[in-house]
């Protein structure tokens, strides 16, 4: 189960992940545009530097169109780079706008240097931007020693300059590195649907072809025996008829195979789930071993009831934090296998306990699923009764307990019932 990321709930996880609306546009744009604070020098320079009316327009306009490069760079090709000619060509006005404005308005601009770094680091190639970061802090260390000392200048701004440069080129490499991480699971969630259909195809071939080619035998020759020779007809149908049950069984029997859920898939499946729905999760990574595992049957109900739980926690928690924990535990009626989830988020509904009558269709069968079986569910506020909600699906482990046992399952028409 993959839920899709809701960008209302999380409009900033958008890490490694193109733009895809406006409210995203703008949480973004946010984040890169409150590094813009470090041009205070540069104004505060326009406004009372003593410049003249020609030079202060001229200094605004460049610092505008500075700002305009960088948030360009910065935006569009930090993730993914559509054309290089653009890249560097805009680059290059922003080096160029840099060099002009530190020479013409003096040492206070020499910050937009850090930020040249900043853009190469983000957009340029890394065995480009290896030696154009230097080179930049090179270039800024020129203009800024005609008024200040090498001594002065480079442990601050120089040092800035070059760490910040180099600092950016790893997160765009880590930015990148989550772009193809996530093609590659979304490449092997496709390759892994496409085999899956391959197998199913090999098995109802397997499974249909030759009892069907039989019946089509079977058939022809009926229709021909059928003038002359009704009472071969007739045993021809019978066996037409006893193929088809078969066929029908065995089809049953492999659907069957196909709908059962194992708690493998389903801890895969909340890992997933809950990781895309920005939740803290804590989920084994395997089902107990042969010594503690159920059968096939119990395994099920549990597979089921781990879910609906993270569907539920998914949809309508709020929850920061699961945990999901596989416990054996032994009772007076005999071991059993405990899967217990966990969340901090909207606990049960008021006066929801064992002897509420609202059951949501999800609890009820969950309730079911696990009676079939012998198995009980709970479900209730969080540990220790602090805010969060709680479900606990319990199945026996021996042999002989599917269907025996009397079970009480302590209910809630909380948010698990309303996700089926």
């Amino acid at each position: 189960m993959n839920a899709p990321l809701d960008p209302e709930r999380h409009p900033l996880h958008t890490f490694g992940q193109p733009v895809l609306d406006r409210r995203q546009r703008r949480a973004k744009m946010l984040w890169i545009g409150i590094w813009l604070i470090f041009m205070a020098a540069p104004v505060r320079d326009l406004v009372d530097g003593g410049h003249g009316t020609a030079a202060t327009v001229l200094g605004a306009l460049g610092l505008t169109a500075f700002v305009g490069c960088y948030l360009a760079l910065v935006f569009r090709y930090t993730a993914r780079v559509h054309e290089w000619r653009a890249v560097y060509a805009t680059f290059t006005v922003l080096l160029v706008l840099a060099v002009a404005l530190a020479l013409g308005m003096g040492t206070a601009w020499l910050g937009l240097f850090v930020y040249a770094a900043v853009s190469a680091g983000a957009a340029l190639p890394m065995r480009r931007a290896v030696w154009i970061i230097p080179a930049i802090t090179v270039t800024m260390m020129a203009i800024g020693m005609r008024d200040t000392g090498a001594a002065d200048l480079f442990p601050g701004l120089g040092v800035t300059t070059l760490l910040v440069g180099f600092a950016m080129t790893g997160v765009r490499q880590l930015i990148r590195t989550t772009v193809e991480l996530r093609q590659a699971r979304a490449t092997v969630a496709q390759l892994a649907a496409n085999e899956e259909r391959l197998r199913l195809a090999r098995d109802l071939h397997d499974l249909l072809g030759h009892s069907l080619s039989l019946i089509t035998l079977k058939s022809e020759l009926a229709g021909r025996m059928l003038p002359a020779h009704p009472d071969k007809a007739a045993q021809q149908v019978a066996d037409i008829e006893q193929v088809s049950r078969q066929a029908l069984v065995d089809v049953r029997e492999a659907v069957t195979g196909y709908r059962r859920l194992t708690l493998a898939g389903q801890l895969a499946g909340a890992r997933t789930a809950l990781a895309a729905a920005g939740v803290d999760a804590d989920v084994p990574l395997e089902p107990p071993g042969p010594g503690a595992a159920p059968d096939e049957e119990r395994e099920a109900a549990l597979a089921w009831a781990l879910r609906e739980a993270v569907t539920n926690v998914v949809r309508h928690s709020g929850a920061r934090r699961c945990a999901v924990t596989l416990t054996r535990r032994q009772t007076l009626a005999g071991p059993v296998l405990e899967l217990a989830v966990e969340d901090d988020g909207v606990g049960p509904a008021s006066g929801a306990g064992p002897g509420s009558s609202g059951h949501g269709n999800g609890l009820t069968g969950l309730t079911e699923r696990l009676e079939a079986v012998g198995g009980t569910l709970d479900v209730g506020p969080g540990a220790g009764g602090r805010e969060g909600f709680r479900i606990a699906a319990r199945v026996p482990l021996g042999q002989d307990g599917g269907g025996q046992a009397e079970p009480t399952a302590a209910v809630s028409p909380g948010r698990l019932g309303s996700s089926a």
